[in-house]
């Protein structure tokens, strides 16, 4: 299993930040390079306790689909979303947030397991989990750039 944390400072309240964490639209944006896409489920708006959204995206040259649903959330301090259909053996991504100041520093646990026994534990050493990391830091740029610039587009 590969774990990745990351911590981000940004300078804005708690709750708005949280609530950017949840945004689909917002999510869609940060990921425009892989045309990721809201298709089934929650697409649009900020995703609730209990919801789903099916994601389909291009990675790794071909387009896949990815059911994630929020299995825990205590608003505005964190949530926790598990896969329930991919291509990840398993998927896990707990969202933390806490205040310190007047910052609020947002933490990404994410855990997660590629099929295919050897060779996927390779291939995630390899390459997969530093894919994945540049992924969230390009989410969590754009989530601290609409924070504190009130801007979305970057």
């Amino acid at each position: 299993m590969s774990i990745i944390i990351l911590n981000t400072t940004i300078q804005a309240d708690i709750h708005k930040v949280f609530d950017l964490a949840r945004d689909i639209d917002l999510h869609q944006r940060s990921t425009s390079k892989t045309n990721e896409k809201a298709i089934a489920g929650r697409i649009s708006g900020l995703i609730e306790l209990n919801e789903t959204v099916t994601w389909r995206a291009k990675h790794l040259g071909s387009y896949q689909t990815h059911t994630s649903k929020i299995v825990e959330m205590k608003k505005p301090y964190q949530f926790t979303d598990v896969m329930l259909k991919g291509r990840f053996r398993s998927f896990k991504h707990q969202h933390i947030f806490r205040e310190e100041g007047k910052n609020t520093i947002m933490t990404d646990i994410l855990q997660f397991e590629s099929p295919l026994g050897i060779i996927g534990q390779l291939f995630n050493y390899f390459f997969l989990k530093n894919y994945m990391k540049r992924f969230l830091l390009k989410r969590n740029e754009m989530i601290k750039n609409a924070a504190e610039n009130n801007k979305i587009n970057s």
